[in-house]
Order: structure tokens, then sequence, then C-alpha cells
């Protein structure tokens, strides 16, 4: 795999860690273990996640956060917690992809993939609250199982493919800056004018 197919590897998985963490670690361990998709030249990095510990501590967390995911109120906070989790998963996944002989391409990988998966939590964690402020429950469920769908496929397709993985990380980036400018012009729209001075 070369360089670019290697960046593009690390930051999708980094950024789908932003979303979905324990099963982005879940999904990959088992995939490794199996062998269920071909892996990558130089993805050895990752063998620590083929561990059966890993990879049941994994699947707690991913049945936790399912659940959780779920609740209005109960995905904000779970959010909440994981604003440092997720963005240092990220970025562990992200330097474990990466050449360990390389130092400073591990530099940029912790640096980049703790930011991609900064970048996606935030997203994320802001479209919740903002789903939060619907009265019906519904939305918060169909939200949070198409993240679990599209979580699951684009982490099934970029370890299949490592070759779109970076086509995947652009659109990722691209939605989650969507997001996050879609969402700053909701609050801006839904703060509260001030009130003209009263006049003497």
């Amino acid at each position: 795999m070369d360089a670019v197919g290697m960046i593009g590897l690390a930051a999708s998985i980094s950024l789908l860690s932003g979303w979905r963490l324990y099963l982005t670690v879940f999904a990959v361990g088992l995939a490794m273990r199996f062998g269920w998709v071909p892996e990558p030249a130089r993805l050895h990095g990752l063998d620590v996640l083929a561990n059966w510990w890993v990879i049941g501590i994994a699947g707690v967390g991913a049945l936790a956060e399912f659940f959780a995911d779920k609740v209005m109120w109960v995905d904000s906070a779970w959010d909440a917690v994981h604003t440092l989790v997720r963005p240092v998963g990220g970025a562990l996944l992200a330097l474990a992809i990466v050449d360990p002989k390389d130092g400073a391409w591990q530099v940029a990988a912790l640096l980049l993939g703790g930011g991609a998966a900064l970048l996606t939590h935030g997203a994320k964690a802001g479209t919740r609250a903002a789903v939060n402020v619907s009265p019906e429950p519904f939305s918060n469920i169909a939200v949070s199982s198409g993240e679990d769908v599209v979580t699951g496929g684009l982490l099934v397709l970029v370890l299949a493919h490592p070759a779109v993985a970076g086509v995947v990380a652009l659109v990722l980036i691209g939605l989650a800056v969507w997001a996050i400018l879609a969402l700053r012009k909701l609050v801006r729209r839904l703060r509260p004018k001030p009130k003209p001075p009263a006049s003497a």
C-alpha cells in the first residue's frame, strides 16, 4: 500500500471512530482475527485489536453505546463523556496503521487521527443535541441506527478496498464540516435577539 492509501485508511478509520469508537475497534479486530477482509500491507500495527480481550471489551462498549445512543439526552451525556475518549482512540488507531519505522509519519498520523476523530465527534454530538430538541423519541433511534449502519458499512468497505479509503475520508470530512456549519447557523437563528433599549 502506498503512502496515499495509508493516509486514506488511517483517516477514514479515525473519522469513523469519532462516531463509533467501540464499534470500529470491534469490527476491525474481528475482521483481522477471522480474515474476513484482506489485510492491507503494513496494517500489522493493528494486530493487537485481534486479541480476544480487546475484541470482548470493545464489544461490550459497542453494545453499551448502541443502547445509550438511542435514548434522548442519554446520548448527549454519553457523547460528553467521550469527548476525550474518541479523539484519543482515533489518534491511536491512525498511529497503529502507519509504518512504525517512520517517526515523522507516526507523529503526523497521531495528530491527524486525533483531529479527524474530534471533527466527526463534534459533528455527531452537535447533531444529536439538535435532534434531542425534538419532543418525540423516534428521531434519536433513526439517527443512531443510521450511524450504526453507515459506520459498519464504511468500515467493511475501507478494509476490503483500501484504495477507496481516501475518497471515503474526504466525503466524511465534507459531511462533518457541513454538519458543524449547519448547526452553527441553526444556533444563531434560534439565539434570542437582544431587546431594543426602551425609549425615554
